[in-house]
């Protein structure tokens, strides 16, 4: 190779070695640059870390320069800030986003909240981004102690959510930590085209309403790759909300992953096409649950729940259509929210209580179009497992439907015909050709399918 040839070359190389390492200078500059043109620091509007001052201004006049340019708002590593109840509102510019490295904490007076059910909330913000892997911190030790449903004689005061996004449309949360809510941690309120993941939250088994997720009247919503540890629901989908995702979650402790609570007070709720895929439930005082009170109206349909496991789980699977929050047995009533078209499938593990399925359904509007495929619930302690159906509608035709209300022990006696028509019939176990619902077996309960 001629000797001018060598020289151009090495200089090639040179140049693309330190154009790429300029670029990596570059790239680690803008993460610990936070004074950039893109990015505003709390910081530089007066906010002082780690000294347990009140930061709430100075978020706010960041907030204020942030939305206005669709910069982003920065909260730096190693610092903790303390924050009032507090809304960051748009409309903003496009790419507006908020990184949290550090920690933000709530104030700890609680005569500050003045109102009730508030702590951060972002409010019509579209096309905006929530990410960091920092910690927001709800400080809720102060509020379970004087919860009602910690200390009986105390009166019922509403506790605030720790992050709400409320009308926000093209939202991404991704890699933030959320711990010790008040009462919920996320709330999303009639949002649009949501992504959540990597998401972390945890508070202590015990402490009161701390649902990890709360999504309401929100539409077109994944959460994914996330880790949740309550005292309450891991995951909770009430009225409005519409093509819900929830895939590759690990729940526990907690209540488990909720439809609901629906219709309370004779309320319309309205719940459909909800997937949840891939979780893990690990000690849970329920597996999957769909709750909805007597008297409501409206429907919950089109949803699954696949390829889920169980380890511990008090209530694996769970419909209740007659929810009810005191002692005593509510009124029966003659309308309810309608439950149809649900799938369990592939659920296995173990459950801690003997009944492992349990659908209470409605006597005025019976569950329909129940699909059971390869559920397997053993007994956490070497027992047995039961099922129980109350109201449940099966393999319905024109003028022809089977209602079951029996226990676990007499379903074996239930079969379905296999012919295309999917008839019900009630042939004993002694038939040739149709197959059970149900298989009984010795410490495990496997439902083949309910239709």
């Amino acid at each position: 190779m001629p000797p001018q040839s060598v020289v151009l070359s090495l200089l090639i190389i040179f140049f693309s070695f330190g154009l790429c390492l300029g670029f990596y200078i570059e790239d680690k500059h803008n993460e610990t640059n936070y004074s950039s043109k893109q990015s505003v620091n709390v910081n530089d509007y007066g906010a002082i870390a780690n000294d347990g001052s009140d930061d709430t201004e100075a978020f706010e006049k960041t907030w204020n320069e942030a939305c206005s340019r669709g910069a982003t708002l920065v909260v730096p590593k190693y610092s903790v800030y303390n924050l009032k109840p507090v809304k960051f509102s748009g409309p903003c510019k496009h790419h507006t986003s908020f990184k949290v490295y550090g920690t933000i904490k709530a104030w700890h007076d609680i005569s500050a909240y003045k109102h009730r059910g508030l702590w951060i909330m972002f409010d019509n913000v579209n096309n905006f981004v929530v990410n960091g892997g920092g910690v927001i911190n709800g400080d809720g030790r102060k509020w379970w102690q004087n919860s009602c449903k910690v200390n009986k004689t105390l009166p019922c005061k509403q506790a605030p959510t720790s992050v709400i996004f409320s009308g926000c449309n093209n939202l991404k949360v991704k890699n933030v930590k959320f711990k010790n809510a008040p009462q919920m941690h996320l709330r999303f309120d009639k949002c649009f085209n949501v992504k959540a993941s990597k998401l972390v939250i945890t508070a202590p088994e015990h402490s009161p309403n701390t649902d990890g997720v709360h999504i309401s009247g929100t539409r077109n919503m994944n959460i994914r790759n996330s880790v949740i540890g309550t005292g309450d629901d891991c995951i909770s989908i009430v009225s409005g909300s519409h093509y819900i995702g929830a895939t590759d979650i690990k729940c526990g402790p907690g209540h488990g992953i909720n439809i609901g609570s629906l219709g309370a007070g004779n309320s319309e709720a309205l719940v459909s096409n909800v997937i949840v895929n891939r979780a893990t439930l690990t000690g849970s005082t329920n597996g999957v649950r769909i709750k909805s009170w007597q008297g409501g109206f409206g429907y919950a349909k089109n949803i699954k729940f696949l390829n889920i496991a169980m380890r511990n789980v008090t209530n694996p699977i769970i419909i209740d259509q007659n929810y009810c929050d005191r002692k005593g047995p509510c009124p029966e009533q003659d309308s309810a929210v309608k439950i149809s078209n649900v799938v369990y499938k592939n659920i296995t593990g173990t459950s801690a209580s003997k009944v492992a399925i349990k659908f209470d359904c409605s006597k005025a509007v019976p569950c329909k179009g129940i699909q059971l495929k390869d559920v397997t619930l053993t007994s956490e302690n070497n027992g047995d497992t039961t099922a129980t159906l109350s109201n449940l509608l099966v393999a319905p035709r024109p003028g022809h439907s089977w209602r079951l209300s029996e226990e676990v022990s007499r379903l074996s006696d239930i079969w379905r015909s296999s012919d295309k028509s999917k008839n019900c019939s009630a042939e004993p176990s002694g038939g040739s050709s149709p197959r059970p619902l149900l298989t009984l077996k010795r410490g495990g309960l496997s439902p083949n399918n309910l239709a």
